[in-house]
């Protein structure tokens, strides 16, 4: 066994990213207060070929040495667009016939194991404050919501390690599930 050099990883190019078939996943980032947490699900975005970012409220935009810190670049090939008013965003792409889903725990989710994609459907994913979650308003208009099931004695995972880890469920239902 012997580990690939970079340059046997076939990775894109920038360009060649730009015009590649995106996953159509939209992720939506509200009030992240962390930079180095922006950056990651912007370089896990890159990773999946995410559609677009929406960075709104408080959370940072690029370009910022914090946030290129953990995104290495992710910010130049993943589109990504600030909207101050994360209802705003919401409306709009549910406007667009994007199924809109809040990551959180609410009464009513649906655990990401039982959560079941629609094929040619496109889907935007709220991830809320590190302390607060999902605005309760954001919650309330979305379509539903999506909860990652934890069984430790913590309630919540760092943002940037959810989105890696329902970016990644949804990519392979997406793509491998058929």
């Amino acid at each position: 066994m012997r580990k690939l050099e970079n340059s046997e990883l076939n990775r894109k190019s920038i360009a060649d990213f730009k015009i590649a078939k995106k996953t159509p996943l939209i992720i939506i980032l509200d009030d992240i207060r962390s930079l180095n947490n922006i950056g990651s699900v912007f370089r896990t975005s890159d990773a999946f070929l995410i559609e677009k970012i929406y960075l709104c409220g408080i959370t940072a935009i690029p370009p910022n040495k914090e946030i290129n810190k953990t995104a290495l670049g992710a910010t130049e090939t993943v589109d990504w667009e600030y909207q101050n008013n994360v209802l705003d965003v919401i409306v709009n792409l549910k406007k667009e016939h994007v199924s809109v889903f809040a990551i959180e725990q609410v009464d009513s989710a649906v655990l990401l194991q039982n959560f079941q994609i629609e094929e040619n459907k496109k889907y935007a994913l709220v991830f809320g404050n590190e302390v607060f979650g999902v605005n309760q308003k954001a919650v309330e208009i979305c379509d539903g919501t999506i909860e990652i099931p934890q069984l430790g004695t913590k309630h919540s995972l760092n943002i940037s390690v959810s989105a890696g880890i329902v970016i990644w469920d949804l990519f392979q239902k997406i793509n491998w599930a058929k």
